[in-house]
């Protein structure tokens, strides 16, 4: 039987950065059971580079987000991965939301990103005139970057390591023997088993019930999937920055964000469902194109047209979720690492997670 040091659960832009840092110094192996890497919540997202503004001080998501922020500008940097460092304007529509620009500045600032600051009212006439908003806040390192190829920068790292990074590899269950995990996986319709000291569960969307596979209890931990849809903007437009509209209980809202050609996305709504499901449902456009008139009041929303869904995986659907990473003292398993509810900023804090992990490994 095989034997690695570590194996890891999900190649996705987490598991990846999680297996280039640990190959470093050990054998590892990273598996997915999809025919290709990230193909889930790594590749249907907004593709920003997160500034760490909105989230409790000293969560996971705050920590995670800032560290990571500077690994990847940096990572980008040094091996020519396409990003922009655009910034982003969260507005204000009324008077009234002033206040709450007010406490996100503050969280901001308590969290270390101090470049954050209301933007001026010559600043909103000259870059903002095409929105109807009050103010504004805005964040100078928000940024955007090409996912796809920071995880194809992730693969080389762990191969120029000696890793493997094995797709169409789907993780049946595990054993613990002693200082080591059994593990059984099925590839091309084969089961087989391989033998590692360390396990690491980031299997993203599946993480829960890979979670309940290895512990062996049914309803440990429970999915929620939270499905968004994107709607592209079809022709020219002004924007020349990211625009967020105030945050809500399951997000930062309904968005406008660039790709790196310069093409106009806005999302994603909110629609919790009960399995895996990318369909995209367009009979709710409407509430969309309102969404989005709070601040563009002068959308062509015939421009709009349905793009892609995204599903951001929850613990829970009535409050925000911090990250979730696990090790022993909290399940007991030695060796055993959990991750789940790994969503935004998951894609900006990747390399601070896996510097995290490795740290307490």
């Amino acid at each position: 039987m095989e034997k690695v040091d570590t194996l890891i659960i999900g190649a996705g832009v987490v598991g990846l950065a999680i297996a280039a840092k640990l190959s470093q110094s050990r054998s590892v192996i990273v598996i997915d059971k999809e025919s290709r890497v990230g193909e889930h919540t790594s590749s249907r997202n907004s593709e920003v580079i997160h500034a760490g503004i909105y989230y409790p001080y000293g969560s996971l998501k705050h920590q995670l987000c800032v560290r990571g922020k500077a690994l990847l500008y940096t990572h980008c940097e040094q091996l020519n991965i396409p990003f922009q460092r655009l910034g982003k304007f969260i507005v204000a529509t009324t008077e009234e939301e002033v206040q709450s620009l007010e406490q996100i500045k503050t969280r901001a600032h308590a969290n270390s990103v101090t470049d954050i600051d209301f933007a001026s009212s010559k600043t909103i006439k000259q870059q903002l005139s095409y929105l109807k908003i009050h103010s504004a806040l805005f964040s100078p390192s928000t940024g955007i970057v090409d996912s796809h190829q920071f995880m194809l920068s992730l693969i080389a790292e762990i191969e120029s390591n000696g890793g493997i990074v094995a797709t169409q590899s789907e993780f049946m269950h595990a054993q613990q023997l002693g200082s080591d995990f059994i593990v059984a996986l099925r590839c091309d319709g084969e089961q087989f088993e391989m033998g590692c000291s360390q396990l690491i569960n980031s299997a993203g969307l599946n993480a829960p019930d890979v979670l309940n596979k290895i512990t062996g209890d049914s309803d440990k931990a429970i999915a929620y999937y939270c499905r968004g849809r994107y709607y592209r903007y079809q022709g020219k437009h002004p924007f020349q920055q990211l625009i967020y509209p105030l945050p809500n209980t399951h997000g930062l809202g309904v968005h406008a964000t660039l790709d790196l050609a310069g093409q106009l996305k806005f999302g994603p709504d909110t629609d919790y469902i009960e399995n895996i499901d990318y369909q995209f449902d367009d009979s709710q456009k409407a509430r969309f194109v309102t969404a989005i008139k709070r601040y563009w009041p002068t959308l062509d929303e015939n421009r709009l047209t349905a793009d892609y869904t995204g599903i951001r995986p929850k613990l829970s659907k009535e409050k925000q979720n911090d990250f979730v990473i696990q090790f022993e003292a909290t399940h007991g398993i030695s060796g055993f690492v959990n991750l789940m509810a790994i969503e935004s900023p998951g894609l900006t804090a990747s390399l601070a997670i896996a510097e995290y992990i490795e740290q307490r490994l």
